[in-house]
């Protein structure tokens, strides 16, 4: 099979965030502070163990179907999805926030692109199914160390 220019785009508008997800995951990885400092940095590792991962698999993808898949840095940062990650230090409550809108708008890319792909090449759609799955579950994991409980079951001091 030959990929259309239309499957060809759409993977590598999936291409282009995953590598920018990378990038940044690295780059919060790098410049993390404060509270859970630890726990949110081998968090981070995860994150960019998936991005690498999903985006070698979608760029080889790309070339089983004739595609040529573009990773340049011009090419990323020109074509990203993804809002550009602040410099310098940033707390681990900010990263927290940062980092799972990232997650968010990567797996919002593939889900845009998706039907198309799937039309196309169902074999590709799969790879954005796996994807999907582990950056939405990634996103949910980091999301939670901001999240307000609403249940209380702990017991007044002295119980």
């Amino acid at each position: 099979m030959k990929a259309s220019q239309t499957l060809a785009s759409n993977l590598q508008k999936v291409l282009t965030d995953l590598i920018e997800l990378h990038v940044q995951g690295k780059q919060a990885h790098w410049n993390l502070v404060g509270t859970n400092f630890r726990d949110l940095h081998l968090q981070l590792d995860e994150i960019i163990a998936s991005a690498r991962l999903f985006a070698d698999q979608t760029a080889e993808r790309m070339r089983a179907l004739h595609a040529l898949p573009d990773g340049r840095s011009s090419t990323v940062s020109a074509d990203t999805r993804l809002e550009q990650f602040p410099g310098g230090l940033t707390s681990t409550k900010d990263t927290v926030k940062l980092i799972t809108a990232r997650l968010e708008q990567t797996v919002k890319t593939m889900r845009d692109v998706h039907d198309e792909v799937d039309e196309e090449d169902p074999t590709s759609a799969d790879l954005l199914h796996a994807a999907i799955t582990r950056l939405e579950q990634l996103a949910w994991m980091v999301n939670a160390e901001i999240m307000t409980p609403t249940a209380s079951v702990t017991s007044p001091a002295g119980d």
